[in-house]
């Protein structure tokens, strides 16, 4: 009896094997698709895209091509003679000789000064009149070495001395096709007590101002 209770058991135990666990269910649930929101009155609006700002190139500016004058302050030396004066343009070591041929105005000269330490300053024979000068050392040399300079001045009639005057240069020529073309201009010295002198370079001639 025993036995048929037990082998009975093994069979209930091997149905329920066979069986396997129970099934797995799976429910779904479906619900209503929401309705897109209204904007309310405090929502900002989407910034609007806007077009790249356009990139204008500055204006170039315009550029005059004629040069400037020049304005500086120079070393010279002055000698006033009978008809006309001299003056040493230190920057250029040259000897510039205004020449007058009427009333403040006249012949504009260009000599390089050639005068060297050691040279003979003066020339003992020669005697100025009473009152007047014998030019020495730059001045000396071009006027005794070259006699249609020393009988268009005569003599000094102040002994030559140094100072800083005040100089300009003032560019000549034109602009053609937008490029400067140089030519002659014309340059202002002032003499020791502030005469001013403009000397033109298209005609090698001077005035006084």
């Amino acid at each position: 009896m025993r036995f048929f209770l037990i082998l009975g058991f093994i069979l209930v135990l091997a149905a329920a094997a066979c069986q396997g666990p129970p099934p797995t269910q799976y429910v779904l649930v479906v619900t209503a698709t929401p309705e897109p929101a209204e904007a309310t009155a405090n929502s900002a609006p989407s910034p609007t895209p806007t077009s790249s700002a356009t990139n204008t190139p500055a204006p170039t500016p315009t550029v005059d091509p004629f040069p400037t004058p020049t304005f500086s302050q120079i070393q010279v030396a002055e000698q006033v003679f009978e008809r006309g004066r001299m003056f040493w343009i230190q920057p250029r070591k040259q000897i510039w000789v205004l020449q007058q041929t009427e009333p403040g105005r006249g012949k504009w000269l260009v000599y390089d000064d050639t005068f060297q330490e050691g040279e003979p300053e003066f020339d003992p024979t020669i005697i100025p009149p009473n009152g007047l000068y014998q030019p020495e050392r730059g001045f000396g040399k071009l006027w005794r070495n070259t006699p249609e300079l020393r009988e268009a001045l005569g003599f000094g009639v102040t002994p030559e001395f140094g100072y800083v005057s005040n100089y300009e240069y003032h560019a000549g020529g034109e602009v053609r096709d937008g490029q400067y073309v140089p030519g002659p201009g014309y340059h202002i010295l002032f003499s020791l007590y502030q005469e001013k002198f403009r000397l033109n370079e298209v005609d090698s001639t001077w005035q006084q101002q």
